[in-house]
């Protein structure tokens, strides 16, 4: 096997970002020699929906052979609250703290299949979302309002119910943060936060909405670039095999897809080579890597995977079994592709309907057809 095909194996298990309106002629090069698995949008992609829906379509044309299944992951950050890529005239949606204390699973199916409707119609297939974290220390401004709550059966509850509304409306959801962000005061987009607990502790509180996740059908979870120093005292969770295999895959029984978190956070960033942390995820457990930001780390984390697998550093196995488990997921968690009709866009975001489902929400209230 040459490099380039190992390189476009491993490319299909890479999401990326980029920056501007549509992404330079360097960056379409890097997705389409190395058919790249997936993007992920921010702000600074969007002007407006009709030319996201656009975006998307354009993105997608980049890998024209969508058969079986096989289209790109576009994917955001769409949770609610603070944590809300999509402006008006998107539908508004509070954040997860005020679902969290509705308390209702119907309530919480409706919302994600609703947000659904908005983001399939601009072409957007996969959301980093719901952020499953339990809110135990009060002054977790990073989680924050994002949690659902601080308490497992609440927090479980609810996350299985948004879970099951994505995955009925053809939106991919990602389970997030594994181990669990609830009880950090650091910043993981800037420093490399340490956790005291053990897994006595962690099994009783942090992994329970997990698991709850994981029964509702949940494909994909994101690590969380947090150390537990109790567990795994020499790589933080995204690089560690003691947490992502002997704790998540053995003890916890989770069979589907990891991805980390941002590789270009400053958690990783900041405290290992971009090519080291790259194999490091890899060999740990990682099925997908997530670099929002920049080309040239890019580049440099798929060159680095490449010549490992050469180097016989990671197994040619570990590479074939990730492609294998990111087309699965594409093939049967996903709508059929087709492009964005871009004229219906508007009749869908902002629908009077969906903009009345997050008032009640704001105002906490359940709909009189939800009540139970």
């Amino acid at each position: 096997m040459d490099t380039k095909e190992i390189a476009q194996k491993i490319g299909s298990t890479f999401i990326i970002g980029f920056h501007g309106h549509e992404p330079s002629s360097d960056v379409k090069k890097f997705i389409s020699e190395n058919k790249i698995g997936g993007v992920i949008l921010f702000d600074r992609n969007i002007q407006s929906p009709t030319q996201l829906g656009e975006l998307t379509n354009s993105l997608q044309a980049l890998l024209p052979d969508h058969s079986n299944g096989q289209q790109m992951f576009v994917s955001i950050d769409m949770e609610g609250g603070r944590v809300a890529r999509l402006k008006a005239p998107f539908t508004q949606w509070p954040p997860m703290q005020i679902l969290g204390e509705i308390g209702s699973a119907a309530l919480g199916f409706k919302f994600a299949e609703t947000m659904a409707k908005e983001l399939l119609c601009v072409g957007i297939n996969l959301d980093y979302s719901p952020c499953v974290d339990i809110l135990t220390n009060e002054k977790n401004t990073v989680i924050g309002d994002r949690a659902f709550g601080n308490e497992p059966e609440i927090v479980s509850k609810m996350s299985s119910a948004v879970v099951r509304g994505f995955v009925k409306a053809g939106v991919l959801p990602c389970v997030k943060h594994f181990p669990g962000h609830g009880d950090t005061i650091a910043d993981s987009h800037e420093e490399l936060p340490v956790v005291e607990h053990d897994l006595d502790r962690l099994e009783k509180i942090e992994f329970v909405p997990f698991k709850k996740a994981f029964r509702a059908r949940a494909d994909l979870l994101m690590t969380a670039h947090i150390k537990l120093s109790k567990v795994d005292p020499e790589w933080p969770a995204t690089l560690s095999s003691k947490i992502l295999k002997d704790v998540l895959r053995k003890q916890l029984g989770y069979r589907n897809a990891i991805i980390s978190d941002d590789m270009e956070m400053k958690a990783i960033f900041k405290n290992y080579p971009v090519e080291e942390a790259a194999i490091q995820a890899t060999n740990a457990g990682c099925n997908m890597l997530l670099y929002c930001h920049t080309l040239e780390v890019q580049q440099r984390a798929l060159d680095a995977l490449v010549k490992a697998v050469v180097d016989k550093k990671i197994p040619m196995g570990v590479i074939d079994g990730n492609v294998e488990m990111v087309a699965k997921i594409k093939k049967n968690v996903l709508n059929p592709y087709k492009p964005v009709d871009v004229a219906a866009i508007s009749k869908i975001v902002g629908h009077p309907e969906h903009m009345k489902l997050a008032k009640h929400i704001l105002r906490k209230e359940v709909p009189a057809d939800l009540a139970t």
